[in-house]
C-alpha cells in the first residue's frame, strides 16, 4: 500500500498578489496595516532595522582610524596542542590548516607563533615562529625549530 506522505509534489503554491482587490484576501492597505510612515511605498533603512541604523549598530567601527586592522598580533599555537603529533612531524601552515587548528586566511593575514606553554616530549620539525621558551623546549625533546624566532610576515 503506498504512503501518501511519501507522493512527490505536483502543485506549487504561486506568490500571492497583494493590493488586487477584496476578493483576493490581501486587498487595499495589501497587508500593510493602516496609514504611517511604514505602509507607504518606501521605508528608510533606519526604520527597517528595528529603528537603529546601520552604523549606530557597529560603535566600535565609528570615527577616527576606523579603517585598521583589527588585529595585528599573530596567532598563537601552544606546544601542548602539537604533544599528541608523531614524532618529526614537520609543523607548517598547511600542516596547522589540516589539523584545522589554525584557519589559513586568518594565518596568512595575521601569522603563527609557537608559543611554550604546555609540555612536549617527542622531536618536532618546526618551520614557524616561535617564542624562546617554545623553542628551547622543542630543541630539548630532540626537535628542530627552522626559522628565526622573530614574527616572519
Amino acid at each position: 500500500m503506498a504512503d501518501l506522505s511519501k507522493l512527490p509534489k505536483i502543485k506549487e503554491n504561486r506568490k500571492k498578489r497583494l493590493g488586487q482587490g477584496h476578493g483576493s484576501g490581501k486587498g487595499k492597505t495589501a497587508g500593510r496595516g493602516t496609514k504611517g510612515q511604514k505602509s507607504r511605498e518606501k521605508i528608510s533603512t533606519s526604520i527597517k532595522l528595528a529603528g537603529v541604523s546601520f552604523v549606530k549598530r557597529l560603535p566600535l567601527f565609528r570615527g577616527k582610524g576606523r579603517h585598521k586592522r583589527i588585529s595585528s598580533k599573530p596567532l598563537v599555537i601552544n606546544i601542548k596542542d602539537l604533544a599528541d603529533l608523531t614524532e618529526n612531524t614537520v609543523i607548517d601552515l598547511d600542516f596547522l590548516v589540516k589539523k584545522r587548528l589554525v584557519k589559513k586566511d586568518q594565518a596568512q593575514a595575521f601569522g603563527i607563533k609557537i608559543l611554550g606553554e604546555g609540555s612536549l616530549k617527542i622531536p618536532l620539525i618546526v618551520k614557524l615562529p616561535t617564542s624562546k621558551n617554545a623553542s628551547k623546549k622543542i630543541e630539548k625533546a630532540g626537535g628542530k625549530v627552522e626559522v628565526n624566532p622573530e614574527r616572519s610576515g
